[in-house]
């Protein structure tokens, strides 16, 4: 299944889907109607940037450069990440 995601693609949350920062427990989560995500660190990270306004190529060359790596490599992660949420219904494009 192709997601059809460009780096020119505008990510957001799903109607009824946010991010929300568990203070008690130190973490983040996914909350959804009915079904909650526990992201790791790194997908957090990526997250926390969707906004509804940044553009995926916009966030991949933050995350690039707030962590000094590869354009190309974290592109290609962050790629899989949102396509594979795309698919469990908790962004779109």
């Amino acid at each position: 299944m192709t997601t059809g995601l460009t780096d020119d693609s505008v990510i957001r949350f799903a109607r009824g889907v946010r991010l929300q920062h568990d203070r008690v427990r130190e973490r983040w989560i996914i909350q959804a109607p009915e079904r909650a995500f526990i992201p790791d660190p790194i997908a957090a990270e990526v997250l926390k940037l969707v906004d509804g306004t940044r553009t995926l190529g916009q966030i991949v060359a933050d995350l690039a450069n707030r962590f000094a790596a590869p354009v190309d490599v974290i592109g290609r992660d962050v790629h899989v990440m949102v396509s594979d949420l795309m698919t469990r219904q908790v962004l779109v494009a």
